[in-house]
């Protein structure tokens, strides 16, 4: 099995890199490649997708790379392969990112990004450090998580869903914000799993045991 962390200049990959390559270890759940081949991206049979910045650069950082983004959605929507979105990542599966500028999304689950507006004037954006996951939903990459478990995030702007339903789970930042999404063979996470400790890499070995 190939897991292909897709490399298009957005961020640092070596913390993802490593957590993936450790827990496909302990899986036994194959190789892990970091590239920006879409040839790799289109014998991959899981594609994880990083972000890290702002939505309108990640999104038109993937596409300046020959036929990479073709190939990611090739693979998430006809072949139908498991994808994880990490951060931006899970973000431009969205409809619309409104950061900056209204820049289309992948359209896979349905809803905006908007940016993050606490009830409490108190707190400051953007949400950076370690708060408590609620979940919402069951799901298989789930298994062995809890209410309370912690994650860490970094960002200004979060998905505002349209159907709550493909929310899995969320936190409290004065007020909801979206943790973790699904439908189908995708998932995202708003947080980083491989920064998130056990929390993050039990998520990581569901995900390259998942079989949606």
């Amino acid at each position: 099995m190939l897991t292909v962390l897709v490399d298009y200049d957005s961020g640092n990959l070596h913390s993802a890199q490593k957590a993936l390559e450790r827990m496909a270890r302990e899986a036994d759940a194959g190789q892990v490649l970091v590239s920006q081949r879409p040839e790799d991206v289109a014998r991959a049979d899981r594609v994880v997708l990083p972000g890290d910045g702002a939505f309108p650069a990640c999104r038109r950082g993937l596409q300046a790379f020959d036929g990479l983004e073709d190939a990611v959605l090739e693979a998430v929507g006809p072949r139908g392969v498991p994808f994880l979105g990490i951060c931006v990542g899970m973000q431009m599966l969205a409809t619309v990112g409104r950061e900056y500028e209204d820049v289309p999304g992948f359209g896979l689950i349905g809803g905006a990004i908007e940016r993050i507006a606490p009830t409490d004037t108190s707190l400051k954006v953007p949400h950076m450090g370690w708060n408590d996951l609620i979940l919402t939903a069951d799901h298989p990459v789930l298994a062995g998580l809890a209410t309370g478990d912690h994650a860490y995030f970094v960002h200004s702007y979060q998905m505002v869903m349209d159907d709550v339903a493909d929310r899995l789970a969320h936190v409290d930042y004065g007020g909801y914000v979206t943790a973790i999404v699904a439908r189908g063979n995708v998932v995202g996470t708003q947080f980083h799993p491989e920064k998130s400790q056990a929390t993050g890499l039990r998520l990581i070995a569901n995900f390259l045991r998942w079989t949606p």
